[in-house]
């Protein structure tokens, strides 16, 4: 069997892989352990949130699929942060999971040069340094000229509840064995890393009387910007809190979990903590948040979002059962740690293709990563430049100042990680400009190049950056005398005539109060915010694409791949090894690398203006 690109792993970095490469035309095998379960939701079956929506818009924006999905399988829909700047909203929807799943398998059938394989991948096959061909558990070999590696959790995955442990990649599915081994054959190091999920809940014998409603928006925002039929909500989620009965109930069984009885020796996700650690860390709280959420529209069952655990069975009943509204409440599927191996992702290029086999690209939970977001955005990535490596063409580099994925990148392959990586908005330093908003008007013009994005949607969106300009220059234009304004504004005066853009720039006023003193109504709310947002941060816009420009000399000032460090004279041996272990492309990202100090950039500047440093092969968004 011959492709182009394999594709190893049905998750969400797997099917943005799959997707993105078959829209180049070229020949595309996906293999995964159960075809029945591409897209699976292993966790909360929910997509978005606070900067994981902007990843959502990403993706979509360079011709990925994953906000195509949600908009449809979405069933309920809210834009969280709405109370401050529009540079931290997110949008989030909790997904119907069986539906999510079949409409991505759906659209991966629909594509004419994929095919789909189920199997179980034990061995990579390299000649002269470059990937050659997959060998399955059942001895078949898969030939292909790229190879992307999107195994999830499923790499020596083993389960662990209570003291009770077994191998397994999520629950009730097997784990990937020696394929570790293979590529640590080839020289790649891996490690090792833990995550686990919540108990779900049949929602029958819940009492919801006694626990709050959280409704959806009453006017959803979609992720995708080719999604005509805006999302509708057709379920609720809902609010509850542990106790202290609950927190008595953990102290009481620590002695049971393998967090804490040292039978768990990795490290979990910081941001997203056990019950068992919530308790631990913070147990003189009254209660801890937990939100109800459905699983789907055909199921009664519901996941208990916040209350992730390892603690065994029996336990987990006696802890459900004290929670406001789950007093009589059944468990239908436990929660449950997992431990897994990953692969340093300081071994990749930032293209994300391996620095020691070229053509083989990494994406996902394999490179340290946590959330289907987080995944689904590498994928999309190493789909692309596998695609690239294939077409000799130009590979794609997202920087840090046009994408939520480029940070994510580039923090993953500069510092490396030692725990699950998850993207918030503060790791971006230039989230005012990494607006879900504006997606479109960073990305979407290389994708439509590469023929990733249909020319209809392509030229819709061009309409809509043309009315911006157009209503950004009206709000510009139009200037009010104070008398016209006072008297509806008595909180925010004005002495003389003044323009309405200035007016806008003023924290207390927003787009509404101005849109009456237009001669025209601003057509659609997407218009309105977008605009309102672009003009109320545009004196901080400003600033910081000066402070980009400055880092684009560093990031333009390419290291190349020959250099040798121990010559140079004047770099710390600390700096020397770090420098030789990362192998940054470029002086930005060496300064980026903690412990080498400006000391160290400047002895690197003055060496490679003695050089003739040119980037070939590389487009840099």
């Amino acid at each position: 069997m011959k492709h182009d690109i394999i594709v190893v792993g049905g998750g969400h970095a797997g099917i943005e892989a799959a997707y993105i490469c078959a829209k180049r035309r070229l020949s595309v095998l996906l293999i995964t352990t159960h075809l029945d379960m591409i897209g699976q939701m292993s966790c909360n079956p929910a997509i978005g949130g606070i900067a994981k929506g902007n990843i959502v818009r990403e993706i979509d924006a360079l011709g990925g699929i994953m906000g195509k999905l949600i908009d449809r399988a979405g069933i309920h829909f809210k834009m969280l942060n709405q109370t401050k700047g529009m540079a931290v909203w997110g949008n989030r929807a909790q997904a119907d999971k069986h539906l999510y799943r079949k409409l991505a398998r759906m659209h991966l059938e629909q594509c004419e040069t994929l095919n789909m394989l189920q199997g179980v991948v034990e061995r990579i096959v390299v000649k002269n340094n470059r990937f050659n061909s997959v060998v399955l558990n059942s001895g078949e070999r898969c030939d292909g000229s790229a190879l992307v590696l999107c195994m999830g959790t499923f790499l020596n995955g083993i389960a662990h509840i209570g003291l009770n442990s077994f191998p397994c990649g999520r629950l009730g599915e097997p784990s990937s064995l020696y394929l570790t081994e293979s590529l640590k054959d080839l020289g790649i190091h891996s490690g090792r890393l833990k995550t686990g999920t919540s108990p779900r809940i049949d929602g029958r014998y819940v009492n919801f009387e006694k626990m709050t409603k959280q409704p959806g928006d009453d006017d959803p925002w979609a992720f995708s910007y080719a999604t005509e039929d805006m999302p509708e909500n057709k379920t609720e989620c809902w609010i509850t809190k542990t106790t202290m009965e609950t927190h008595t109930l953990i102290r009481e069984n620590l002695n049971r979990s393998p967090l804490y009885t040292g039978k768990i020796q990795s490290i979990g996700p910081r941001y997203c903590p056990s019950i068992e650690d919530k308790v631990v860390r913070f147990g003189d709280r009254g209660g801890h948040t937990l939100f109800l959420e459905p699983e789907g529209l055909d199921t009664h069952e519901m996941y208990l979002n916040g209350l992730s655990t390892s603690l065994p069975f029996d336990v987990q009943v006696k802890m459900v059962k004290s929670i406001p509204g789950l007093e009589s409440a059944d468990i239908v599927r436990p929660g449950y740690a997992i431990e897994y191996d990953f692969f340093q992702p300081i071994q990749l290029k930032a293209n994300l293709e391996s620095k020691i086999i070229k053509n083989l690209f990494f994406a996902g939970q394999i490179n340290g990563t946590s959330g289907y977001e987080e995944a689904g955005c590498q994928g999309l990535i190493a789909g692309i430049n596998a695609a690239e490596s294939i077409k000799d063409q130009e590979y794609l580099i997202l920087s840090r100042d046009t994408s939520y994925t480029g940070v994510l990148i580039d923090d993953l392959i500069t510092k490396g990680t030692e725990e699950p990586y998850r993207m918030f908005t503060s790791r971006a330093e230039h989230r005012l400009i990494l607006r879900q908003d504006t997606t479109d008007e960073r990305l979407m013009e290389w994708a439509f190049s590469k023929g990733l994005v249909e020319k209809n949607l392509y030229e819709k969106r061009k309409r809509m950056w043309e009315e911006k300009a157009k209503l950004k220059k009206r709000i510009a234009d139009t200037k009010i005398e104070p008398d016209a304004w006072n008297d509806k504004n008595k909180e925010s005066v004005i002495k003389q005539k003044t323009s309405l853009i200035e007016l806008l720039k003023r924290p207390e006023i927003s787009i509404n109060d101005i849109e009456s003193y237009l001669e025209e109504s601003i057509k659609g709310r997407e218009l309105k915010f977008g605009v309102e947002a672009d003009i109320k941060y545009s004196g901080f816009i400003d600033k910081e694409k000066e402070a980009i420009e400055k880092y684009k000399k560093m990031e333009n000032s390419i290291i190349p791949d020959t250099i040798d460090y121990e010559a140079i004279g004047g770099l710390l041996n600390e700096s020397k090894a770090k420098l030789k272990t990362i192998k940054p492309s470029s002086l930005g990202q060496a300064a980026r690398i903690p412990g080498v100090t400006p000391a160290d950039i400047s002895v690197l500047m003055v060496h490679l203006l003695n050089k003739k440093n040119v980037s070939r092969g590389t487009v840099v968004l």
